[in-house]
């Protein structure tokens, strides 16, 4: 059982985690590898991308050009994801954002981004259970078995509903199998990833043989304009990696292995989603793609109705993933924050897996709750905003790091700076101008309780401002 290290006490909202404390950071295993790492970060990345979104923006946005699409996005993800990469290999603890703005930017726009993420990571994992949840009763019905109506949504989601059962109890069962600890649970990812990419793989391979050139014009039906704003939707499906960041501290030798764990995952899931994209547009005119179940519906347009069931089976395992990736992501910044003392300690103890079982139940509980009684428009309502305020700070965070402190041991240096990570800034902002007032008011709502929050214990209790650099305790 490790001590805690001390430093010279800290003063003011602005203060610094030192970078190098994150090295002795401890109370998580350092188990997975490369490759477990990668696969956590392909299943946080593919899942709603293919199964939904990419039919949303065809029909009645972009239309073929969808490919287009997720080329902008992802050209755009990877200016903020070469920034991530740079850190996860500079800085290899849990936290992903959080603990990068943190020990750059100072503790409160470190604690103000850990604060919104653990809102928005849970809120994406309620989104992705409830979508589970709806490709699961389509399967089902397709098999002529029909569940009471009182199980099959939240309140207000439809006649009898009552609640969303299967969501619900899916985010239990994932709070379940992360506290099995990273080293079991990274291991049933690992599966469920090789299974959604050869089913994807599958999809691309059989769908290439029922494409029709003509599906594929205009290949701009609604201008190039309509591809950029497309753009703007598809880029939620390519920003997963960020949540994979915060298993650094559990990744063997993740100063090395993390930023091409972020490069891989990254691209990996580019190649797959335009091969995907252009499969599915070329099988089925673009404006009669289904918004719901683009391939689903696809693949029933040609006659292959059973290989339909298989698509809709790999749907429920690719979103599966993503719900996977978000939970982690929101236990392990939710342990971050507690272990540097600006939430109560005791969230930092970790069971006999070396997993931090209290936050992990915590979100579980809550994804849980808003999975089964809130409906999707509204939880995905919560969702957004705060991924793109990570990638402004983290982009930010590491071009002020190259001034400050251009001599440090970087086993990773983003490429083309300060361009790149400018690029990334511009692009987050542009979405964030999107968005709707709704999700800005409820954003706004949850900052200042955070503000209150670290206002009245977390500036007190503040690890850095006692003069301690890390909690390094078992519990």
């Amino acid at each position: 059982m490790a001590g805690d290290q001390k430093i010279a006490p800290r003063q003011g909202v602005l203060r610094r985690k030192p970078i190098v404390s994150h090295e002795e950071a401890g109370g998580l295993e350092r188990s997975i590898g490369l490759w477990q790492l990668t696969a956590i970060g392909i299943g946080a990345i593919i899942g709603a991308g293919i199964f939904s979104l990419a039919g949303t923006v065809a029909n009645g946005v972009a239309g073929p050009a969808v490919s287009i699409s997720f080329i902008i996005a992802g050209v755009a993800s990877a200016c903020a994801a070469l920034s991530y990469a740079e850190f996860g290999g500079l800085i290899p603890a849990a936290g992903s954002a959080y603990t990068y703005g943190y020990a750059v930017l100072g503790e409160l726009v470190g604690w103000l981004i850990g604060w919104d993420l653990l809102l928005e990571y849970t809120a994406i994992v309620a989104v992705v259970a409830i979508g589970i949840s709806g490709y699961f009763s389509f399967l089902l019905n397709d098999f002529g078995a029909h569940l009471p109506v009182w199980m099959l949504g939240a309140p207000g989601t439809g006649s009898g509903h009552k609640v969303d059962l299967f969501a619900l109890i899916l985010c239990l069962l994932i709070a379940v199998l992360l506290n099995r600890g990273i080293r079991s649970s990274a291991r049933a990812e690992s599966v469920l990833v090789v299974v959604k990419v050869a089913i994807v793989i599958a999809v691309v391979v059989v769908g290439a043989f029922y494409i029709k050139g003509g599906n594929l014009h205009p290949y701009f039906p609604y201008g190039f304009g309509g591809a950029v704003t497309g753009a703007a939707t598809v880029f939620f499906a390519v920003f997963g990696y960020d949540a994979m960041s915060t298993a650094a501290e559990e990744s063997k030798d993740a100063t090395r292995i993390l930023p091409k764990a972020i490069m891989l995952s990254l691209a990996i899931s580019m190649v797959l989603y335009l091969l995907a994209c252009t499969v599915l547009t070329g099988m089925q005119k673009y404006d009669k793609i289904s918004k719901t179940s683009g391939f689903a519906t696809a693949f029933k347009s040609v006659g292959l109705d059973r290989f339909a069931d298989v698509v809709a089976i790999g749907a429920i395992i690719g979103i599966l993933t993503v719900l996977f990736g978000f939970m982690l992501g929101a236990s392990r910044v939710f342990f971050a924050i507690s272990r540097d003392g600006l939430l109560p300690g005791w969230f930092a103890k970790t069971n006999r897996f070396h997993a931090p079982h209290r936050p992990t139940w915590i979100i579980g509980v809550v994804s849980a709750a808003i999975a089964g009684f809130v409906p999707i428009g509204d939880a995905a309502e919560l969702t957004n905003i705060g991924i793109l305020l990570a990638f402004i700070v983290v982009s930010a965070a590491v071009i002020v790091l190259h001034y400050r402190s251009p001599d440090l041991p970087r086993t990773f240096k983003t490429p083309g700076m300060p361009v790149t990570p400018l690029i990334g800034i511009a692009f987050s902002i542009w979405l964030i101008s999107k968005l709707e007032p709704v999700t800005w008011l409820r954003f706004v709502v949850w900052a200042l309780l955070g503000i209150i929050i670290y206002a009245f214990y977390g500036y007190k209790h503040s690890k850095v401002g006692e003069g301690v650099a890390v909690q390094t305790e078992d519990g």
